[in-house]
């Protein structure tokens, strides 16, 4: 690549994270109550720095700091860990509509959380972490179990046997699923408000944890850049260049799925955003991962913060995210995949 060329991506890459950040700073403000951006700024500038902070703003400094700005923060650290595992599938598994729900993460995590919410099982010590703990922890059971599977039909982990295992255990974790809830009818409103994903309710402590596991995920894959280039041309290519590719993609599917997990284990299910970020992320920056793995991250997080934002503000009563994420998602996502189809 020429120096200007290069040029000219790196500074598209600095405008587009400007871009998301700013969609962040419109998305707190946003609300029943609207809050300008001075009142904003110097409620931020207060609580960041220890600046003076008016006592006539008092109830707005509740309203952003400790609802609007953790429940769009978390939205971001969401959105932003999806999409970087949606890169991540769809490099390793060579497919640009594979995502870490193909390996049964979402279905898994549901599966778990339905039946904490069926049978009302406690741990005191876990309180409010108990639904996502069990989320999480099913969600990355049945990725395990996937790769084991895997494993014993194709010691190399091909892609399309990995796809294939995937999808046979996700369908068999959603008959389930579905099972557990037509025997309690009593509990389908809350199933049905995991399976759409929410952000209510979120606070700083969500947070605490998404963004250093997101930090974490982003540098680990950062690592692993190279290795990503070079597969994307094939298994086989990618072994004669020194690529160990077995366990390339055990590591890495293990990380997009504890991005995932944890992700859905504190949101629900919510789609389409590791699939649109990525690929129209591949589409403007190219398909280098040192390019694709951080901007995929920012434009996951600010379309999912955004897609919360049309949520919580559309109607009265909140929406579910995951059905705004695919209404806004799908045709977006099918003028993308025609877009690119006519350029190739």
């Amino acid at each position: 690549m020429s120096k200007e060329k290069s040029f000219g991506k790196n500074t598209l890459e600095v405008i587009t994270i400007l871009v998301c950040l700013i969609i962040l700073g419109i998305c707190m403000g946003i609300g029943s109550v609207d809050i300008p951006l001075k009142d904003a700024m110097t409620i931020l500038g207060g609580k960041i720095f220890g600046t003076y902070i008016p006592d006539e703003l008092a109830a707005t400094t509740s309203i952003l700091w400790t609802i609007r700005l953790p429940r769009a923060m978390t939205a971001f650290c969401v959105g932003g860990a999806l999409a970087l595992s949606g890169a991540i599938m769809q490099s390793v598994l060579q497919n640009p509509l594979a995502s870490s729900y193909t390996l049964g993460v979402s279905s898994g995590a549901s599966l778990g959380a339905s039946i904490i919410i069926v049978t009302q099982f406690t741990i005191p010590a876990l309180g409010s972490f108990l639904l996502p703990t069990f989320g999480f922890a099913f969600g990355f059971a049945t990725v395990l179990l996937v790769i084991a599977i895997a494993s014993r039909f194709d010691n190399t982990l091909h892609s399309n046997t990995v796809i294939l295992i995937g999808m046979v255990v996700s369908l068999f974790t959603n008959a389930v699923m579905t099972l557990v809830s037509s025997f309690a009818r009593a509990h389908s409103q809350q199933l049905l408000l995991w399976t759409m994903g929410s952000f209510s309710g979120k606070r700083w402590y969500h947070v605490q944890i998404l963004l250093p596991l997101c930090i974490f995920g982003m540098i680990v894959t950062l690592y692993h850049a190279r290795s990503m280039d070079i597969m994307s041309f094939g298994d086989e290519q990618a072994y004669a260049m020194g690529v160990n590719v077995r366990t390339r993609k055990k590591i890495l599917l293990l990380l997009a799925s504890l991005l995932t997990g944890a992700s859905v284990c504190f949101s629900g299910t919510i789609g389409f955003v590791d699939l649109i970020a990525p690929h129209a992320v591949r589409i403007v920056f190219g398909s280098s991962h040192k390019r694709v793995v951080p901007m995929s991250f920012f434009v996951g997080g600010a379309f999912m913060a955004f897609c919360d934002m049309v949520a919580r503000t559309a109607v009265e009563s909140e929406l579910p995210v995951g059905a705004v994420t695919g209404v806004i998602g799908a045709p977006f996502f099918v003028w993308l995949y025609l877009r690119a189809s006519k350029e190739s």
